[in-house]
């Protein structure tokens, strides 16, 4: 007599993968349009007297450029900061320059250092969102002095703990990104 075929036949550890990949669309578009998100977070009316919401653009973008070097290439630092700049608020091309200067500051680092620890990468953004602030700041055009440094330490503290949450979340979208989808050829 024919035996009954067994429903959890497929899965095992290998039978449920038969037929998948990784997509190629979704693991290129996913790390793009999440910084293109954060950056549009920018545009959320928040209403206070300082300076508080972190430049989120610039840290999903140092995320996945810390996290995962190899997915961003060192120019996407001139596209993701012109599209920053339209909804910073800041003057049109400091987002472009100061974008484009992390990830050539990263890639001189990377080649520096290949095999960091979290505790280095936390390290490492730190510095870049705190020159990014200062030099955020000069361009604005608001005179250097004790209030514009008082006024900027809410942002920046909230930027430097905000890290290892925006992390998380590149690695989260990043487990997304190389979920395998069904082929069918």
């Amino acid at each position: 007599m024919i035996q009954r075929i067994n429903p959890k036949a497929r899965h095992d550890a290998y039978g449920s993968r038969i037929n998948r990949d990784h997509s190629p669309l979704r693991a290129t578009i996913v790390p793009w349009v999440s910084i293109l998100l954060a950056s549009l977070l920018q545009i959320l009316p928040v209403a206070t007297a300082l300076p508080i919401l972190p430049p989120l653009g610039l840290m999903m973008l140092l995320g996945w450029r810390l996290f995962q070097p190899g997915v961003l290439p060192v120019w996407a630092g001139f596209p993701l900061g012109l599209f920053d700049d339209l909804f910073s608020g800041q003057p049109f091309g400091s987002a472009i320059l100061l974008f484009s200067l992390a990830m050539l500051a990263i890639e001189l680092i990377e080649r520096r250092l290949p095999w960091r620890s979290f505790a280095l990468d936390w390290a490492i953004a730190s510095g870049i969102l705190t020159a990014y602030l200062l030099a955020a700041v000069l361009f604005s055009g608001a005179p250097p002095g004790l209030p514009v440094a008082v006024a900027m330490v809410p942002q920046l503290l909230l930027s430097l703990l905000l890290f290892p949450i925006i992390a998380r979340m590149v690695a989260w979208l990043d487990r997304l990104r190389l979920r395998r989808v069904r082929v069918v050829r």
